[in-house]
């Protein structure tokens, strides 16, 4: 048995003489040329491996044009479609948007019509897959040299442009563009790109499409095109602005010779059919019908857009217009007197229907409509909040409020006439538009109160918290104003004020209707407040033979005026003030709007209209003359004996009315007078 080492365990000597007793390892062999690993495995790892990522790149690509190049948008119109906006009798009131017409079918349409886009758009129309190499280097050949410029797209790229592209000019949108060709060749026929391409080109004067342009500049179909009208169309969609034959005939002819040439060239026709073709004759007609822009027009085009966003070409929506009392307010308008100052009016339903607007005195002059989007101060009209605030919180058109200076704190309103009176009602208040009264009860009621009240009556412009505001100081639309006073009218908040027919809500969607009522007590409040401007307070020019509510508003310098209220079953805002927010000379709330608010009224709502008290026909100051016949009332002239004289002279003894009168024409006129008794006879002696 070996001896131990001391300081080295068993385990640890028995280790070590197991690894002596172990054999040497042997030399490593030379490697063997003839047994050499293939680098085929490698290869086909990779290979696998890029088939992968071009699988994955493939699905990628897939994914992406089915969301940003789905097929079916390139049945929809490039530009929105013209809409006829109908009054709610049916009447048309205004158009807008593209001239856009159906679509065209490939079958139906003729050869030499098909032929003539393809021969000068995309000669290899029928056989590339959907890039033209071909053409792509004949137009960068073009380009560098002196030949103009060429954009070597084919009819599929064009389509992808229009319908699926901006227009900008970059490598990213024409590698796009190429992708997006190779999917439309991939799914659609070539007859159906050629059909969504010819209904969707542009070819100036606003026609979009074969059928819009056809119809435009040749009162034709496109199914009954001759070859010089299809050639002169073909031609303009290079430059439908620069060679719109109604603005350039010899350049739109020359091009339409250029597309005839290229049709021989490329087989399509003969010469001789080409010099046979005479020059296209434009047969374009005006369209009589309503203008393209009024001021209701253009706030009710987006919701009708929203209404018709399916649809393509040419349609019609209704509206709430009311075509009479749309011309009642234009002619209510147009006989005031403004001056130098603009105008805006809105009237609609209690319910929202927007019935009449004027946005200006002249569209043509101004587009800006000053009923939707100018914000003006609202001046009192706002105290509607301030006194619905106060009805909310308890209290009564009869509870009292102080009408009396301010004389601590930094802000201190007056009243406009520089009037007091003490001690007053809510009534009395709201009726002589107390400036310090609302201020007082908008300082006791807090701001939240009012400001909670003028947004659920649908205010949503900003307003500054301050006690300024209970004096109308937050500029306002008077759209949001007019139905603010709507809700008052139908109980019934918030009003949508809404340019297109809504159907009656059913009975779950009354249950989940946002509207809310303000409630009986609040409600009778509110028109009891609202009566006394017009029934004795600075409205009294708004008078009506019916119960009429309302409230004038005037702003400081008087740079705005304000009459907003409502009868029967219309609520009419009335705005008056300048576009440069310069002071307005005479002119106030209870003043002119008052009077445009009741002119239109009078017409507008049956039996509004106070009678005039007859007036007494008084006799003129001046000598009658030869006219006393005229003004005398007819006379019964009984046994009259004529007088002639030897004068230029008559007399006519008559009776009028049991009474002997004289009538005598003379040189100085004609004079009536009674007639001297004839004297009695004596009486008979007696016997």
């Amino acid at each position: 048995m070996a001896e131990r080492t001391p300081g080295i365990s068993p385990f640890e000597a028995w280790d070590g003489e197991k690894d002596a007793a172990a054999p040497a390892p042997a030399p490593p062999l030379a490697p063997d040329a003839s047994k050499a690993p293939s680098p085929w495995p490698t290869r086909m790892l990779w290979a696998k491996r890029a088939a992968w990522a071009a699988l994955l790149l493939f699905l990628a690509t897939f994914v992406w044009l089915a969301f940003t190049a789905p097929l079916s948008k390139s049945l929809e119109p490039i530009a929105p479609p013209e809409l006829t906006l109908l009054a709610s009798d049916g009447q048309a009131i205004a158009r807008n948007g593209a001239n856009i017409d159906a679509p065209v079918k490939a079958a139906e349409l003729p050869d030499h019509v098909k032929q003539a886009f393809i021969a000068i758009e995309d000669r290899r129309f029928y056989s590339h897959w959907g890039v033209d190499p071909r053409g792509v280097a004949r137009a960068f050949v073009n380009n560098m040299g002196e030949g103009g410029t060429q954009g070597g797209s084919t009819i599929t790229q064009q389509l992808a442009k229009i319908t699926f592209l901006t227009p900008e000019r970059s490598l990213s949108r024409k590698a796009r563009e190429m992708l997006i060709a190779f999917w439309l060749e991939t799914w659609l026929t070539k007859d159906e790109i050629l059909e969504r391409y010819l209904s969707n080109v542009y070819f100036g004067d606003n026609a979009y499409g074969l059928r819009a342009a056809s119809l435009h500049f040749f009162h034709r179909r496109p199914e009954r095109l001759t070859l010089s009208q299809a050639a002169m169309l073909a031609g303009m969609v290079q430059a439908p602005s620069r060679l719109n034959p109604t603005r350039n005939l010899k350049g739109a002819q020359a091009r339409a010779e250029r597309v005839l040439q290229a049709m021989v060239a490329a087989g399509f026709i003969s010469e001789a059919e080409a010099k046979a073709a005479p020059p296209a004759r434009l047969d374009v007609r005006p369209e009589p019908g309503p203008p393209t822009g009024t001021y209701f027009a253009d706030w009710a085009i987006a919701q009708a857009r929203a209404q018709a966003e399916d649809a393509y070409g040419q349609g019609e929506i209704k509206t709430t217009l009311d075509a009479r009392l749309q011309r009642i307010a234009r002619n209510v308008v147009a006989r005031a007197p403004l001056g130098e100052a603009q105008v805006a009016l809105v009237a609609m339903r209690p319910n929202g229907e927007v019935v009449a607007m004027i946005g200006g005195k002249s569209y043509k002059q101004s587009t800006f409509n000053r009923a939707t989007q100018a914000r003006r101060q609202p001046g009192s009209t706002f105290k509607l909040f301030v006194y619905l605030a106060a009805m909310r919180a308890g209290m009564t058109p009869e509870t009292t409020i102080s009408d009396t200076p301010f004389t601590q704190g930094a802000y201190r309103p007056k009243n406009a006439n520089g009037s007091y009176r003490g001690e007053i009602s809510l009534k009395q208040a709201f009726a002589k538009s107390s400036n310090v009264a609302a201020v007082r009860l908008y300082e006791k009621l807090g701001d939240k109160a009012v400001l909670q009240a003028a947004r659920d009556l649908g205010i949503r412009s900003p307003l500054t918290a301050d006690p300024s505001l209970a004096l109308g100081t937050s500029g306002v639309t008077l759209l949001e104003l007019t139905s603010a006073y709507a809700a008052i009218a139908a109980n019934n908040y918030p009003v949508d004020p809404h340019a297109l027919p809504k159907d009656a809500p059913g009975i779950l969607a009354r249950l989940w209707s946002p509207q809310r009522s303000l409630g009986g007590k609040v409600h009778q409040g509110m028109l009891d407040l609202l009566s006394a401007p017009i029934n004795g307070g600075t409205a009294r020019a708004a008078n009506l033979a019916v119960a009429a509510y309302g409230k004038t508003g005037t702003t400081q310098d008087n740079r705005d005026a304000l009459f907003v209220g409502f009868a029967g079953d219309l609520v009419v805002g009335v705005w008056i003030g300048r576009d440069d927010n310069q002071p307005l000379r005479g002119i106030h709330g209870g003043g002119l709007p008052a009077r445009i608010w009741r002119d239109f009224m009078t017409q507008a709502v049956a039996g509004a209209r106070v009678e005039a008290a007859p007036k007494e026909e008084a006799l003129p100051d001046t000598p009658l003359g030869n006219d006393i016949m005229e003004a005398l009332p007819p006379l019964d002239i009984r046994d009259a004996d004529i007088d002639l004289g030897a004068e230029p002279s008559a007399r006519l003894s008559t009776e009028i009315g049991g009474v002997s009168v004289d009538v005598n024409i003379n040189k100085d006129g004609v004079s009536v007078q009674p007639s001297n008794p004839a004297p009695s006879e004596p009486p008979p002696p007696p016997r």
